[in-house]
């Protein structure tokens, strides 16, 4: 019988292997000619070690060893020794020995790189994802791949303990609105007919509550057709749970054991349960934002009182019209009048009709370019109340509050938020609206349509401020993911339709199978879906999910490595009863089209 390949991991030997032989298989990942010497560092998925290849001691090896290059798939077999004196790496778990190469085997050779397999070089990203193969062998992206996949381990290990049975559900489903674009399937045997690829498994984990299947759970594939952020791509997976006989304080006792799991695995820290909760209108009020970060102060301040009866019209005109004034303290910091000027530009690209900056000078006074139209009385209100000391740079807004609020929470991000450290702050933020409101007052769900009301009554006459059984939960900032106690009740259902403008007619059409399975008994129940690449990336240190994800799009949903999405051939087309659009078809003149 062949001998193995590899008897031993590379990563994985220590000085108590010293004396014995093995077999290493994997990619080279430096090469050193000392002196015809060659010293080989050899690296696969547990991590590096030192091979030596001797041409005194084995010419043959050494000849093929001069042939090596970078990435270079080879096996080597040979002695583990210590390595002498002076030349250990301590920065290497296998730093104390080295193998010394009795053989050496090309398994297969590599093309010259496109880049560096290291954390040094600096890669375009799109480069990096057109050779993702190679960019996976890269130590961070092969930490971020382990890091995952513990994540998922520890995930199903809770979920397990807690009795929760894990279910599939359809990968192709009926399009329902669900608060993003769907992605579309077109049907060949059913032409003209679409599925969608599921934005969530919403309601088929409903439909599993309906089942009396009590406690689901599924590491689960969504798909969103949405714009993309550093935290969003059109593909993701998250860790989705569903049980019955819950509310909220059930969701919360489930997933926190997950999220003190995942933690520890990946962090080794040990979360203080439970976490922290805040409402949705305390959060806004204080943060300007659904998702706080929690890292650091900064909070936005109600400045109405300082500004009551002012005669400065901005200010005057912003509280009549029954906007507010509210600001932040950004503390003591040495600031040009050229970046304040950019705090005010910024602020505009927010949707704020302007800013206004103040500087508490060493002296005690005011610095801001709207000082002559305030009395001292209204600065000294406004130094008061943000708390202001010698130098400190506050920032105030007055506009509509929403508006106000969410130019003075970004602001407060862009200024304050730390890096570079490993504290997590997590918290439930509750009692969500029901609806969110757009600039010409029409209603879209805040989460779902399939969310319950706290008072069907208050939804019906008041939909604008009418609040939820919805939750989120939140860390240092990023949003890991939603939840709500669900509709069980099917009337309760069609007046939440009723007051999104959804007829009884295409309620029937679009959610006639959903709404019939409520009426057979179904529990009271809720559940909440955690997105794993957010919670990997924060854990993680990463500035986006793309780093966390093994196959990822960019920005604009292009997967430079296959070149999609891409065309396809008139035959796929016609199979599929569809034809494109004369004003595409121009727009894709030169494309190349598949044979």
């Amino acid at each position: 019988m062949a001998a193995p390949l590899r008897t031993a991991r590379a990563g994985e030997l220590r000085e108590s292997d010293a004396g014995r032989e093995v077999r290493l298989a994997g990619w080279v990942a430096t090469i050193r000619d000392h002196g015809g010497v060659l010293f080989v560092d050899l690296r696969d998925a547990s991590g590096i070690v030192q091979v030596v290849v001797d041409p005194v001691l084995n010419p043959a090896a050494a000849e093929l060893g001069r042939e090596l290059r970078d990435e270079f798939c080879i096996a080597v077999g040979g002695l583990v020794r210590q390595r002498p004196p002076g030349t250990v790496n301590p920065e290497l778990p296998s730093g104390a020995v080295e193998v010394a190469a009795a053989e050496v085997m090309v398994l297969s050779p590599s093309d010259p790189l496109p880049f560096r397999i290291d954390d040094r070089a600096d890669v375009d990203e799109n480069r990096r994802l057109e050779y993702r193969y190679l960019d996976l062998r890269r130590p961070r992206m092969a930490a971020n791949l382990v890091a995952r996949s513990k994540a998922i381990g520890a995930m199903r290990t809770t979920m397990l303990a807690q009795g929760f049975l894990e279910v599939d559900t359809p990968t192709l489903v009926k399009s329902t609105p669900e608060g993003a674009r769907d992605v579309l399937v077109p049907s060949r045997l059913r032409q003209g007919s679409f599925y969608a690829l599921p934005q969530s498994p919403q309601l088929f984990k409903q439909l599993l509550m309906v089942g009396g299947v009590e406690r689901y759970y599924q590491i689960a594939r969504c798909y969103r057709d949405e714009d993309f952020r550093s935290d969003r791509q059109i593909e993701f997976t998250q860790l989705d749970i569903e049980g019955s006989f819950w509310d909220r304080e059930g969701v919360f006792a489930a997933l926190e054991p997950v999220i003190v799991a995942v933690t520890r695995e990946l962090r080794g820290v040990e979360l203080t349960t439970p976490f922290p909760r805040m409402t949705h209108a305390e959060a806004m009020r204080r943060f300007g934002t659904d998702k706080p970060d929690l890292r650091f102060g900064m909070e936005i301040v109600d400045l109405g009182e300082a500004f009551a009866g002012t005669g400065f019209q901005m200010f005057a005109g912003a509280l009549a019209s029954g906007g507010i004034v509210a600001g932040i303290n950004a503390g003591a910091r040495e600031v040009s009048r050229s970046v304040l000027d950019g705090f005010v530009e910024r602020a505009k690209g927010l949707g704020a009709k302007g800013l206004v900056w103040m500087v508490v000078e060493a002296d005690g006074s005011v610095r801001s370019p709207v000082a002559k139209h305030l009395t001292p009385e209204e600065l000294a209100a406004v130094t008061r109340a943000l708390g202001a000391g010698r130098g400190d740079l506050l920032l105030v807004v007055a506009d509509r509050p929403k508006v106000t609020r969410t130019v003075l929470g970004a602001l407060r991000i862009d200024l304050g938020r730390p890096t570079g450290h490993d504290r997590l702050e997590f918290l439930w933020v509750i009692d969500f609206p029901v609806f969110s409101v757009g600039e010409d007052g029409s209603l879209a769900p805040e989460h779902h349509p399939f969310t319950a009301p706290y008072r069907v009554e208050e939804m019906r006459d008041d939909p604008e401020h009418a609040l939820s059984r919805a939750y989120d939960l939140v860390v240092n900032g990023v949003e890991l993911g939603s939840g709500s106690e669900r509709i069980h009740d099917p009337r309760v259902q069609r007046e939440v339709f009723s007051v999104l403008g959804i007829s009884d007619r295409e309620a029937e059409s679009r959610f006639g199978w959903f709404m019939r399975a409520l009426r057979y008994g179904t529990p009271p129940h809720a559940g909440f879906a955690v997105g794993l690449d957010r919670f990997v990336m924060v854990l993680q240190n990463e500035p986006n999910i793309r780093e966390v994800m093994p196959f990822p799009k960019t920005q604009t949903g292009y997967d430079p490595m296959t070149d999609s999405p891409s065309l396809v051939d008139e035959f796929q087309l016609q199979e599929l009863g569809i034809d494109l659009r004369p004003d595409v078809r121009e727009s894709l003149a030169g494309e190349p089209t598949p044979t």
